[in-house]
């Protein structure tokens, strides 16, 4: 079947020899398909255990039918809810504080004229994000310590109880938003930073020429010329809600915050692994996948009728 460019149709001959002309792209971009093939595609196979009474033992293909009986445990539970709720608070804190932290950043970046400090700023904020969970949560966990943490050291000069930020019901979510602030921020600034300076210079110039202050210069040419990136990434950020962050939530987590930490992937860990009872935690994740594909293409589709700027 010939492909069409406007008005004109390509020959099927044509587009193979484009293809065979780029083959060497291709073959670099092997290893990312092989990636998702075996540990995407492939791992779909055993979803069906969702509909499965599933034995080790007798393995995927031989366990027994049994339905929608684990959804049925998963919406009658009463953990699961608890555990849902205190994942859309924490998902929604990220998006609403979180969220914007990177795009404001990026607009102080890159007003910033000394190439040095610039440079050391975006070195300083974007570090954490390879450092993993369990390091970061010990450095959290240290420096918000009751006994020895700095925190609380500045809130005892100033006359104030120390506070156990960790093990308390009242902070430990701010602390987890904070800290995925931290570790986040610094790395998503650099996508809307190659974004700033896909922007046409002569914008700038001409505006400035006009009489226009930074603010206005932000306002009226920086911001629109990344709003087609800040759409995508509130997309992502949107689909993400429900997909929280176990490595965070699991290395922080404690007897003392259950109630107000416990999520959807300790739960699914706990219940999966711990518990062993792989076919409702798979009912559980597939519930969760299922919703966060209904997020992602509510939020495209709205986005492309608002705005103009989508995914697809």
């Amino acid at each position: 079947m010939a492909k069409t460019v406007g008005k004109q149709k390509i020959p099927p001959k044509k587009i193979l020899k484009e293809y065979w002309h780029s083959r060497y792209l291709f073959l670099l971009f092997l290893p990312v398909i092989l990636y998702f093939i075996v540990f995407h595609y492939i791992p779909m196979y055993g979803a069906q255990i969702a509909f499965k009474d599933f034995y080790p033992r007798v393995g995927i293909w031989a366990s027994k039918w049994v339905g929608f009986k684990h959804f049925n445990k998963l919406f009658n539970g009463m953990y699961f809810w608890p555990a849902l709720r205190n994942t859309l608070i924490i998902s929604f804190g990220k998006l609403i504080f979180g969220f914007p932290a990177p795009i404001i950043l990026s607009l102080m970046l890159n007003e910033v004229r000394h190439s040095a400090f610039k440079k050391t700023v975006q070195t300083v904020t974007y570090l954490p994000h390879f450092i993993s969970w369990v390091v970061l949560a010990s450095i959290v966990m240290e420096v918000l310590s009751p006994s020895r943490g700095v925190v609380n050291y500045v809130l005892q000069l100033f006359g104030m109880d120390p506070i156990f930020f960790v093990g308390s019901k009242e902070w430990f979510r701010p602390v987890i938003i904070g800290s995925a602030m931290w570790r986040d921020t610094g790395w998503q600034t650099v996508v809307f930073l190659a974004a700033i300076t896909g922007i046409d210079p002569q914008l700038y110039e001409a505006a400035e020429v006009d009489g226009a202050s930074r603010f206005q210069r932000i306002l009226h040419i920086t911001l629109p010329g990344i709003a087609p990136t800040i759409v995508i990434m509130f997309i992502f950020a949107v689909g993400g809600i429900i997909a929280d962050d176990f490595d965070q939530i699991y290395n922080l987590l404690n007897a003392q915050v259950m109630e107000v930490g416990d999520v959807i992937g300790t739960y699914t860990y706990r219940v999966g692994l711990q518990q062993m009872d792989y076919s409702y935690a798979t009912a559980v994740g597939l519930f969760r996948n299922v919703v966060s594909l209904c997020l992602v293409t509510f939020t495209n589709a709205l986005s492309r009728k608002l705005s103009g700027s989508s995914l697809w």
